[in-house]
């Protein structure tokens, strides 16, 4: 599986599916699940409401992965996930992992080549960004899979570099 790190938007992907660090409820909100909500369309929310109608009344939880249909985005699907909060008292980043694991797990059995991620808990979450970037690739190198192509979105110029040194600082082996 080869994996890039590029600035972007991740509603203007082109891929296969396209991860979203959601909230619990599955019904939009602010940040990457707002925007994919928004651009997505109505048709992202009905197939929501429908999975917290049967399978998730509760909400889906934190670190479980399930996908939609991807509405007017350019990808197939849209594979919700729930990221943990950043905890100085807790160690959480085994959930945090299990986002990408899980995501990445549902985009193979749906047959995806190429999987967008977001950096998953690092905006309102508060998770540090350049662990969050850590967590994202170890968990992504640890999992054999079919996808041929992962791409870790990032929001800015500055997220892409500080990414670019923690990729690089793993595979020197620091």
């Amino acid at each position: 599986m080869r994996i890039e790190l590029v600035t972007g938007d991740i509603t203007a992907e082109r891929v296969d599916a396209i991860v979203n660090a959601a909230n619990s409820s599955l019904l939009g909100g602010g940040g990457v699940d707002g925007a994919i909500h928004r651009k997505g369309g109505p048709a992202i929310l009905e197939e929501c409401r429908a999975l917290r109608a049967s399978r998730y009344g509760r909400g889906l939880p934190v670190g479980q992965a399930v996908a939609t249909t991807a509405g007017r985005l350019s990808a197939r699907w849209v594979i919700h996930t729930v990221g943990p909060v950043f905890s100085t008292a807790e160690d959480r980043s085994p959930l945090l992992r299990s986002c990408y694991t899980t995501s990445l797990a549902v985009a193979a059995g749906l047959g995806a080549r190429s999987v967008a991620y977001p950096l998953i808990s690092s905006g309102v979450y508060r998770w540090p960004k350049d662990d969050a970037v850590a967590q994202a690739l170890a968990a992504l190198h640890a999992e054999p899979t079919a996808v041929e192509l992962v791409r870790l979105v990032l929001f800015d110029e500055q997220t892409r570099q500080a990414a670019e040194r923690v990729q690089q600082a793993l595979a020197d082996g620091r």
